[in-house]
């Protein structure tokens, strides 16, 4: 049985886990001690103490009883009570009820065990002097007043244990928390590395720690440096390919512009740059245009030249939403963020005749959205359309034209090179398509 409501209770980071991990059982033993040891115990010590005290006073009360005259009772009040260390009183005026603080704990015990052994018992004062304890006794002479210290009938310091074991817990909860950040401090730094490096970063990281944590550690250094490999080497294979490619392309169109102007000359010429625009596109995505280090740069720039070079190509794209306050400069990649746009704009005007592009920016993340008043896709093959090779053409508009089905695939490696994603989804502006392309800031 999945217990979904502990989780949610739970903190969501390790080290909030961990602590309470630590803080429960800790909690637990207070209480535990708390209630079996110091109230079982303390009360035990109280009640024999009151039971030892309270013979002293039944012998004075007995002698008080015996006396003929309230006279004869108060001197002999006083005498035999004196040799016992209480002061009595005869008559007496008060008090006239039980007085105990809220917080006296054991005084409940000392006023149940006085009330068992004095029936004419009536009142027990622990609040007016917490010192001293006051009696009022109802006797054949009068009210007869007995008071002696508190200490006669509770142990000194009765919640001194307590004290003590809180203190020392709450200074050890404190010694493991700080023992415990610096345990969680290499997976924390493991886990900034790791975000880094899938944002195209290659941060410094050094393994340390517990065996397990180091284990970790050298196992995504391993892991990171065989993706490293693996790019590299898949770069300088593609490299060599574009080459030996390009090759018969050049001395293909060196032979077409050598023929005489026809319709087949034009149409190979169309070929031949198709097949160098696919070329590019392969290569393109290939080498991940997201790679690279970051610089500052400002995406309010980005988006108005992205636009500008639209409408110099003669396309009707137009600059939508800015943010009010200005975004400032922002550590980015700026040629792959403007070729993930170009890309973006580049399908907008390709199925549609209008292109807006906008810019929002909170403190965490920017948004580039671009919109179109094409056709749109539908909600079930958005996902489909950021595969690489995967081409909604018939779905879209048969007279675009063809493609290699990679600008949205480049436009959403390039948002995951920035720790971000690509949304599509419904153009409220113009009804067709509207594109998000949202990265970390």
């Amino acid at each position: 049985m999945k217990l979904h409501w502990l989780n949610r209770a739970l903190p969501r980071s390790l080290y909030g886990r961990a602590a309470v991990i630590l803080l429960v059982p800790v909690v637990t033993v207070q209480l535990v001690v708390s209630i079996g040891f110091i109230q079982r115990h303390y009360e035990g010590v109280t009640r024999q103490m009151t039971e030892n005290i309270l013979l002293e006073i039944s012998r004075v009360v007995a002698r008080v009883e015996a006396e003929p005259d309230p006279f004869a009772a108060a001197v002999a009040a006083r005498e035999f009570a004196r040799p016992v260390a209480i002061e009595a009183t005869l008559p007496a005026a008060s008090p006239v009820e039980d007085i105990r603080p809220i917080y006296d704990f054991t005084g409940r015990v000392v006023t149940a065990t006085l009330r068992a052994g004095l029936p004419d018992l009536i009142a027990v004062d622990l609040g007016t002097d917490p010192a001293r304890v006051d009696l009022l006794i109802e006797t054949r002479s009068g009210p007869l007043g007995l008071s002696f210290s508190r200490h006669r009938v509770s142990a000194s310091n009765p919640h001194q244990l307590l004290i003590l074991m809180v203190g020392t817990s709450i200074l050890m909860t404190v010694i493991a928390y700080f023992f415990l950040w610096n345990q969680l401090l290499p997976v924390r730094r493991m886990a900034e590395a790791a975000e880094a490096f899938g944002r195209g970063k290659a941060v410094p990281f050094r393994p340390e720690g517990a065996t397990e944590l180091r284990r970790a550690g050298a196992a995504f250094l391993e892991m990171r440096g065989r993706i490293e490999r693996h790019i590299d080497q898949r770069t300088r294979m593609l490299l060599g390919v574009s080459h030996d490619i390009r090759t018969p392309l050049t001395r293909m169109r060196l032979g077409l512009s050598l023929m005489p102007e026809s319709a087949d000359r034009t149409a190979l010429e169309r070929d031949v740059t198709d097949m160098e625009g696919m070329l590019e596109a392969f290569l393109s995505f290939a080498r991940g245009e997201g790679a690279g280090p970051t610089e500052p740069a400002d995406p309010g720039e980005l988006v108005e030249q992205v636009v500008e070079k639209a409408r110099r190509g003669g396309h009707e794209v137009s600059l939508g939403d800015l943010p009010a306050d200005p975004v400032g400069l922002v550590d980015l990649r700026p040629l792959a963020i403007g070729r993930a746009l170009d890309n973006l704009v580049s399908n907008a005007v390709r199925y549609g005749d209008r292109a807006i592009v906008s810019l929002a920016a909170t403190q965490r993340v920017l948004r580039f959205t671009v919109e179109d008043d094409g056709p749109g896709i539908p909600p079930d093959r958005r996902e489909d359309a950021l595969r690489p090779f995967v081409r909604l053409d018939a779905a879209r508009n048969q007279d675009a034209g063809s493609g290699v089905g990679l600008g949205l695939s480049i436009a959403a490696d390039i948002a995951r090179q920035h720790g971000g994603t690509l949304r599509l989804g419904d153009s409220a502006r113009l009804g067709g398509l509207a594109v998000d392309l949202v990265i970390a800031r």
